[in-house]
């Protein structure tokens, strides 16, 4: 029971580590689309876009299990 609790804490403290990472990437990657034109976007930002959304599967997927 005890080795039981030890791993959910640490399931939920890398858990909210993630979303913390989450909150961080979406904040940058929206000051970033804020200072492009609506006629570019740089490769910079679809990395930052595809680097949430391969986190944001993970978090979910975690949260699943």
């Amino acid at each position: 029971q005890e080795r039981m609790k030890s791993v959910n804490d640490d399931r939920h403290k890398k858990l909210a580590a993630d979303v913390d990472r989450l909150l961080s990437l979406t904040n940058e990657l929206k000051t970033d689309v804020d200072k492009t034109n609506k006629d570019e976007l740089s490769m910079d930002v679809i990395r930052k876009a595809q680097e949430i959304e391969k986190l944001a599967h993970d978090v979910q997927s975690r949260m699943k299990n």
